[in-house]
């Protein structure tokens, strides 16, 4: 249905616009609008079996569309497995698009890493084309997480970020639960689950690729973008790095923003060092807030990201707040 459409079902609804019914109407109008189409992204090849559609931008905008989030899949002998599907029916529709440029084979499973909806909302593109059979696979905790509010909250702020470009996305739930250190074998590939507590949020799901020696890191480390700290913990995040890479070794790390890198953990770990560091000393001397925001941002491991890091200046004084707030806790 077009916008002209939903606005000649608007005006037969008319004086009734009050009615349960009609507003009912209305939303199921709505839902059948479909905002446009994203424009085509080629995917780069990471391994063997590992390719990824980047994402040149970390943040919602009318203009990008809502793709702002890495979309990863995994080519194996029994079909693609796709690694959070983006933000929106859009990006998944032509996340699809991408994928059979490179192979005819299936979608047979589909991991979302956490339950922050750019990597989740291109579930709806993946079970309308493959049914809604199709294993999406998460921890327990997203699946509760997003059965509340959280889901059609995250559909309607996409829709509010992007001038309604990603219309007529549907909420569709990640429907089969795994939890850390489970192994499933797909096919020729052997996929292994990490999840060591709270980082980013207290459901990140690192997903491990395992003969390719890949591991999708969903958002506990992102190349350069500032990441949301609201929902998770510096000291949890050094934590689960450290656990990660004990079981792990050596990998190539893939963010759910930005471009992969072998030394990913060590290089975003340190940024968030530069952050949490001052803030705990600053707590340690009786320091306010604001003397700890000004020695982050004269640490050179902040000060050297300052200029380049996507959202650093709309957000640095945030997640500063967040690491003093969180620092008073573990220093009393």
């Amino acid at each position: 249905m077009k916008r002209r459409q939903l606005l000649w079902a608007s005006a037969a609804i008319g004086g009734a616009a009050l009615w349960p019914e009609a507003r009912l109407l209305a939303q199921q109008a709505q839902d059948f609008i479909e905002g446009p189409a994203v424009a085509d992204i080629p995917a780069q090849q990471l391994s063997p079996h590992v390719w990824m559609i980047y994402s040149p931008d970390g943040f919602p905008t009318p203009e990008n569309r809502g793709m702002m989030a890495n979309v990863i899949f995994v080519v194996t002998s029994a079909g693609v497995v796709v690694i959070d599907s983006g933000a929106s029916l859009q990006i998944g529709q032509m996340a699809i698009r991408m994928i059979r440029k490179v192979t005819d084979q299936p979608v047979v499973a589909v991991f979302n890493s956490h339950y922050h909806g750019d990597h989740w909302l291109g579930n709806h593109a993946f079970a309308k084309t493959y049914g809604n059979k199709l294993p999406i696979y998460a921890l327990h905790s997203t699946i509760e997480k997003l059965k509340g509010a959280e889901g059609n909250l995250w559909r309607s702020l996409m829709e509010r970020w992007t001038n309604q470009s990603t219309l007529g996305t549907q909420v569709v739930l990640p429907n089969t639960p795994v939890q850390h250190g489970q192994v499933l074998q797909i096919g020729d590939v052997t996929f292994r689950m990490h999840h060591y507590g709270t980082a980013h949020t207290p459901s990140d799901l690192c997903v491990e690729v395992v003969q390719d020696k890949v591991t999708a890191v969903g958002d506990i480390a992102m190349t350069n973008r500032i990441a949301n700290m609201d929902d998770g913990s510096y000291p949890g995040t050094f934590k689960y790095y450290k656990a990660l890479q004990t079981a792990t070794g050596d990998q190539l790390w893939v963010p759910g923003h930005g471009q992969a890198r072998p030394d990913l953990l060590k290089t975003y770990g340190e940024f968030l060092a530069g952050i949490w560091e001052p803030c705990l000393k600053a707590v340690e001397d009786n320091q306010s807030e604001a003397e700890a925001k000004a020695a982050v941002l004269k640490d050179p491991r902040v000060a050297a990201r300052a200029k380049t890091m996507q959202g650093f200046g709309g957000n640095i004084g945030k997640y500063v707040s967040l690491a003093y707030l969180e620092a008073e806790k573990v220093a009393f």
